[in-house]
């Protein structure tokens, strides 16, 4: 089973991921911030992974700290699950709609952090929660997971609806990427022979 547990402890946050990046899609989450929640179920629930992430952090000032510590800290634990990534189909996207709005993800994992992240919300708050801070979830996440991203909201009125297609498509194409391909068992997928 490719699994990890993370705990990161700053000043500003205290941090405890697990993930099984081949379990069954449980998710448990205590962040304080509930839309966050939300967002983080859809990736567990779609990518077939099983997440628990506690956090505490000084929400008191903002989200900010919270939000993207929690993807640093996530990025770690995926980084550690999943190992030497031989035999992986090392690439996935996905295309996922809900009512107006269609994102589109596409992951390598590659062994290199970028982002690319191309989400227009319609507005800046959905909720309480600032959509601001998707970006820096995210940035933390690829920082460490050392791998590429492209995330495009292709249209979307809605605000929720725009996040919500984002992390279904997150999660479906993180679980492309990870699944196994018969034909390169054994082998890296890599003319480089490491990722």
């Amino acid at each position: 089973m490719r699994t990890a547990q993370v705990t990161r402890n700053t000043l500003e946050t205290q941090i405890s991921v697990e993930l099984n990046l081949d379990g069954t899609g449980k998710a448990h989450f205590e962040t304080g911030l509930p839309f966050l929640d939300h967002m983080l179920d859809q990736v567990a629930r779609h990518g077939m992974m099983d997440i628990s992430i506690v956090a505490k952090g000084d929400l008191h000032i903002d989200a900010h700290h919270t939000v993207e510590d929690i993807g640093i800290t996530l990025g770690q634990a995926f980084a550690k699950a999943v190992g030497d990534k031989k035999g992986i189909k090392r690439y996935g996207h996905a295309y996922v709609p809900l009512d107006e709005a269609l994102s589109r993800v596409v992951i390598d994992l590659s062994g290199r952090p970028g982002l690319v992240f191309e989400v227009p919300f319609t507005r800046a708050w959905i909720g309480q929660f600032d959509a601001d801070l998707f970006h820096e979830f995210f940035q933390g996440f690829v920082n460490h997971a050392l791998v590429t991203l492209h995330v495009d909201n292709l249209r979307g009125s809605n605000a929720h609806h725009q996040a919500e297609t984002v992390f279904k498509a997150f999660g479906r194409a993180l679980r492309m990427a990870l699944e196994m391909d018969e034909r390169m068992a054994g082998i890296m997928p890599s003319t480089k022979g490491a990722l």
